[in-house]
């Protein structure tokens, strides 16, 4: 996949840091629900991009990233409740912890290839929700309840509300995670990582460890997913069981496909396309039913289904991979027509 332009980019992170301040200007357009949808897009978008560093980058599929979500959610939560433990102190204890259960659960997954890793991934994003159900964790967990928590508040008395400065706090972390994200792809690290995903064995021929690679990269994977469910712990102060099923698991997975598998800006594009189709599924529905008259209902996996289907046709690479063909494509017809004028000029000096 191309890289994003910097100088796009650039623009791109002015744009996000400035928005939220035009609040007291344009208080309907950014408004605390707008700025909280921005939000979760941000952490879907981590979300995803730990599902993309394990799949797009290192070629192991996983349909359990879920789990490791649900871990770093509950990480955060139990240290904030029962601890008392700052917000911000929860991240890197979220990420050790989901690094751990990752790497852990990497190293009986070597000896699994595709469609059986895939499997086994599935049997941990069913098992985990009840797991946190367990009566004997109830005391921890709060059981079927989940627990409740409080918003963080804006530190040193700084002038914004509370979905301005979590809107703040997630995009800085988003930021140091894509940097740290683009500098291990960029390193020997990060060529070992997609020389497994092209050609397992010559890799393995080449002297790569791949055995270390793919359980770290698993670690690594799950240490991204935990990030953002501590992040949405935070941000939507509450956890429950429910809220981490294996449906969040194919949430990622159509984001990942969506915005471009091997791609950091489809990893973005992915988290708020899904988190859009999310919020949008009930407002549909409601308008094919009433304005339109149809006579059924149309469910959040319903249109996610109709749009993927469509984009796959429409964009098998994602949609990161079909605007870079489309520019390729524009760039090429724009070189071609000069030269396809001058033609029958020249054409005419012969005669």
């Amino acid at each position: 996949m191309p890289a994003f332009p910097k100088k796009w980019l650039l623009v791109i992170i002015a744009l996000a840091v400035v928005i939220p301040l035009l609040k007291p200007v344009l208080p309907d357009l950014v408004s605390d629900y707008r700025l909280f949808l921005v939000s979760t897009m941000m952490i879907a978008a981590i979300a995803v991009l730990g599902l993309n560093l394990l799949t797009g980058f290192n070629g192991q599929i996983s349909l359990g990233h879920s789990a490791f979500y649900a871990v770093g959610a509950y990480t955060a939560a139990i240290l904030m409740d029962k601890l008392d433990v700052p917000y911000y102190a929860t991240l890197p204890v979220a990420a050790v912890v989901c690094f751990i259960v990752g790497y852990l659960f990497g190293l009986p997954a070597l000896k699994l290839e595709g469609h059986y890793l895939a499997l086994a991934t599935f049997a941990l994003a069913l098992a985990v929700p009840q797991i946190l159900k367990y009566k004997w964790l109830e005391d921890l967990t709060g059981g079927v309840q989940g627990i409740v928590l409080s918003k963080p508040e804006p530190p040193f008395g700084i002038p914004l509300s509370e979905d301005q400065w979590l809107y703040y706090y997630i995009f800085v972390v988003m930021v140091i995670l894509y940097w740290a994200a683009n500098n291990m792809l960029n390193s020997r690290s990060g060529r070992a990582m997609m020389a497994i995903r092209d050609y397992h064995i010559a890799a393995d021929t080449m002297g790569i460890d791949t055995s270390l690679y793919k359980t770290v990269t698993f670690g690594i994977s799950a240490a991204y997913t935990g990030i953002a469910g501590a992040l949405s712990a935070s941000a939507i102060a509450f956890v429950a069981p429910d809220s981490f099923n294996f449906f969040l698991s194919i949430k990622f997975l159509i984001g990942l496909v969506v915005g471009g598998v091997g791609s950091l800006t489809g990893s973005i594009i992915g988290g708020i396309f899904y988190v859009l189709v999310d919020n949008s599924a009930q407002a549909l529905s409601t308008f094919v039913k009433n304005d339109l008259g149809l006579p059924f209902d149309l469910s959040a996996y319903t249109v996610f289904g109709i749009l993927l289907i469509v984009l796959m046709y429409l964009m098998p690479m994602g949609i990161v991979g079909g605007v870079y063909i489309l520019i390729r494509r524009l760039q090429r017809a724009g070189r071609g027509a000069p030269a396809a004028a001058s033609r029958p000029a020249e054409a005419g000096k012969g005669h």
